[in-house]
């Protein structure tokens, strides 16, 4: 007891310094004021502060922080567009300067979101109100890029920075929505059946193609069928004139009638004629004179062809 008479001032000075003693947490700055003055910023962990002189005015997170954000804006041709969108910003830096802008801009935290979303809101309508609604949804990068550009040097002068926008949903109102759907349902359509008629339009040409193909062939095979024809009823005459001579070079060696031998081969010929005709009229001339005509003929040709 008499200790503690003796000492009690130095428990004053203990309880004095650990009032003096302050810590921040991880992923915060302190910013220090005196008499409301601002003094210095301190960092995370363990600091001393000078007792009831020097006080914790606040602490800024330089953490990433998010806020979602729902408006609606007017495009030019008077269409309504409802957004929803995210936005990921934090504080530049924890350097000195910029955590006295974070600190001492804004009133609050509810005071700095309202700006924030207050100023996006206003830089997306004043975009969209430049375009037309059919163009709203093809521009969605360029709205984030636009808006970026915009915001980011407003942010700086408060201490903080854009990192990253995303506008998650744009809508338009019913009416509208139904009105697209049935464009997209007609330019479907309109696809397919395009792509329908390329179809027929390929099977056709197709088709042309091997008829065409087929009709070439066939034409081909008749000009090779009429050639070999022509081959053979070339081969059959020079086989009969050769028949015929060799049977002159007989009938002159036998010192034979050529006339009988003649009748005989032009009998002959009338009767193959009436076994291979299948149901063909052939007509000849059979009285005596045409006959008689009809074995000079064969008689001079086959001189003829003797005498070659």
């Amino acid at each position: 007891m008499e200790l503690l008479q003796s000492y009690w001032w130095v428990i004053i000075i203990v309880l004095i310094l650990f009032a003096g003693l302050k810590t921040i947490n991880q992923g915060f700055v302190g910013v220090v004021t005196m008499f409301g003055r601002y003094q210095r910023v301190i960092r995370p962990g363990l600091n001393l502060l000078i007792p009831f002189f020097e006080k914790i005015a606040k602490r800024v997170s330089i953490q990433n922080r998010s806020v979602e954000m729902e408006f609606q804006a007017v495009t030019a041709d008077q269409a309504n567009v409802y957004f929803k969108s995210m936005l990921l910003y934090s504080v530049q830096n924890a350097d000195e300067e910029t955590i006295k802008k974070v600190a001492f801009k804004f009133l609050s935290e509810r005071d700095l979101m309202q700006a924030l979303t207050r100023t996006i809101e206003g830089t997306i309508r004043s975009f969209v109100a430049t375009k037309r609604q059919a163009e709203i949804l093809a521009l969605r990068k360029d709205l984030v890029e636009y808006v970026k550009e915009q915001i980011d040097q407003l942010l700086e002068t408060w201490g903080y920075h854009l990192q990253d926008l995303q506008i998650n949903d744009i809508t338009f109102d019913q009416a509208i929505m139904d009105s697209m759907s049935r464009v997209v349902a007609s330019n479907n359509l309109k696809a397919a059946a395009e792509n329908e008629g390329q179809a027929l339009l390929i099977t056709k040409t197709k088709s042309a193609e091997a008829e065409g193909n087929a009709i070439k062939i066939a034409a081909e095979a008749e000009r090779q069928a009429a050639q070999l024809r022509g081959q053979g009823v070339a081969l059959f005459r020079e086989e009969v004139a050769k028949g015929m001579s060799h049977a002159a070079e007989q009938m002159k060696q036998a010192n034979l009638d050529t006339n009988v031998i003649l009748f005989s081969m032009w009998t002959e010929a009338v009767k193959n004629f009436a076994e291979y005709g299948k149901g063909n009229v052939i007509f000849l001339d059979g009285s005596p004179d045409g006959m008689e005509h009809t074995m000079k003929q064969i008689q001079a040709m086959m001189m003829k062809k003797a005498g070659t």
